[in-house]
């Protein structure tokens, strides 16, 4: 050690110890502060989901085109509601006809003609930014509307002189009940609830009218002592003015019981709707990325080990911009890519219409097969097909570019068919989902031909064989041909 170093001598006895240093309070502050915010934070974040939760809306994570696709599935419903309300108007209205004479049937119609009014505000008015408040405010009219019908006669001298406890005894409570229906088709519990709470107050409400009104007859006003002989019973039963409570409390226990049940099955149906909802998504996100149909053969087959390798006889095609490098020094950088998001676009919508699996982009061209998910027995037609369409796609593209100047496109291809093995390769991190074989490599090579034989479209004599005779009549010339790496020479066809 230098003379300069620091060296610890140890503290006299008599010395008291040091004493420790103060902590910064404006880091204490800092850190209360913080922590202050995560816990807003955290707390603020379970409120939103409660709140979603108890609205029926979803969680903050699954808005976006969930959302989208969950309100147009409600507006789906809302609308299949409000037509199953007006064959149900219809279908009483009828029943009212035969069953009610002439002119009350009148009154009626009318009541009727006012309930689908009711309904028609709600269905006009499904879109506004407070349509599901509308139409539970409507809900409750339509209780009310329904209620007043059953239970207050009509107008003098257009019903029959009874007495309004009489009309107690009718069924026509069950017509109530067909509101609940209606509720259910709407995708919302929610809406079960509201009816069925709404359907047991204003009945019971409007019964307690009835059983209160001084001319009634009641079984409490006339057995004060609780005793009353079978007789006196059924003489106070058949008496036109009597009203029970018994028979209240039965409507309004199966009216709850059967709001629940109704409540909870649209909740399950609810969860399906959102599952299936979900699924959608997940298959239009995986869409963007892989094949269409290979995002649906994945989402609905991914539980029984999609992507295990087999062998299947497929039709590989592959197609290519030419001189595409040329042609990108020319236009610079922008323009460039701009040209290759059109071929882009333009292939996918042939390859997809035709059926056909996009494997995968290679720079300035892709490689796509037919046959490795479907299994139908037309991949090779498909793909000549394709093959085909995808030139006329180009041409009609290039007629677009001759009117504003741009240099025209040409693309070859080179079509393929024969057994691969088909399915997943890769590591646990990344797989891909391709075919392997030899007859990729030949439609590789038959696409490369395509400068040397002057043609569009190359296809083998095996593929353009299963593709049948209305296929071969687009292909002028025939000639042996020695792949690149190849010993033995293949039959193709060319197509200019």
């Amino acid at each position: 050690m230098t003379e300069h170093a620091a060296t610890v001598r140890p503290r006299p006895p008599g010395l008291a110890r040091e004493a420790p240093a103060r902590e910064d309070p404006a880091r204490k502050s800092l850190a209360r502060t913080g922590l202050a915010r995560v816990l807003a934070f955290r707390t603020s974040l379970r409120v939103a989901r409660l709140r979603h939760w108890l609205a029926g809306k979803l969680p903050p994570r699954a808005r976006g085109r969930m959302a989208e696709n969950v309100r147009t599935a409600e507006l789906a419903g809302l609308a299949f509601a409000f037509r199953a309300r007006a064959v149900a108007i219809v279908v009483v209205s009828l029943w009212l006809l035969v069953l009610v004479p002439w002119p009350r049937d009148l009154y009626y119609l009318a009541v009727a003609a006012l309930f689908f009014v009711l309904g028609t505000v709600p269905y006009a008015l499904r879109r506004h930014r407070h349509a599901w408040a509308i139409k539970l405010v409507f809900t409750v009219l339509d209780v009310a509307l329904m209620t007043a019908a059953i239970i207050v006669p009509p107008p003098a001298g257009l019903g029959v002189d009874w007495p309004i406890q009489t009309r107690l005894r009718t069924p026509e409570f069950l017509y109530l009940l067909l509101l609940l229906g209606e509720a259910a088709l709407t995708y919302r519990p929610l809406a079960v609830l509201w009816t069925g709470t709404w359907i047991a107050a204003i009945w019971s409400l409007g019964v307690w009218l009835v059983y209160a009104r001084a001319d009634s007859v009641r079984f409490a006003t006339v057995a004060h002592d609780g005793r009353l002989s079978a007789e006196a019973s059924l003489r106070i039963f058949l008496d036109p003015a009597y009203v029970g409570l018994t028979p209240l409390w039965t409507q309004v226990i199966a009216t709850g019981l059967f709001t629940l049940l109704l409540a909870i099955a649209v909740w399950r149906g609810r969860g399906l709707l959102l599952a299936q909802v979900r699924s959608e998504v997940v298959r239009a996100d995986l869409a963007r990325y892989v094949s269409p149909d290979v995002a649906d053969a994945l989402s609905a087959r991914a539980h029984a080990g999609f992507g295990a390798p087999q062998t299947r006889v497929v039709a590989v095609l592959f197609a290519d911009v030419v001189g595409f490098t040329g042609m990108s020094e020319d236009l610079g950088p922008e323009r460039a890519f701009a040209l290759l998001r059109g071929f882009r676009e333009r292939s996918c919508k042939v390859v997809f219409r035709h059926a056909g699996t996009l494997d995968k982009f290679l720079g300035d061209g892709f490689m796509a097969t037919f046959g490795g998910l479907d299994g139908r027995g037309d991949a090779a037609a498909r793909a000549i097909a394709c093959a085909l369409d995808l030139q006329r796609e180009i041409d009609a593209w290039n007629a677009k570019r001759t009117t504003r100047g741009a240099a025209p496109v040409r693309v070859a291809v080179g079509v393929h068919c024969g057994p691969v093995v088909i399915g997943n390769i890769g590591a646990d991190q990344r797989v891909e989902f391709t075919v392997i074989g030899d007859v990729v490599n030949v439609a590789s090579r038959l696409e490369a031909a395509t400068r040397e034989l002057n043609g569009r479209i190359v296809a083998s004599d095996c593929c353009l064989a299963a593709a049948g005779p209305e296929a071969a009549a687009h292909f002028t010339r025939a000639l042996p041909l020695t792949l690149r790496g190849r010993l033995q020479p293949i039959v193709v066809h060319v197509a200019e």
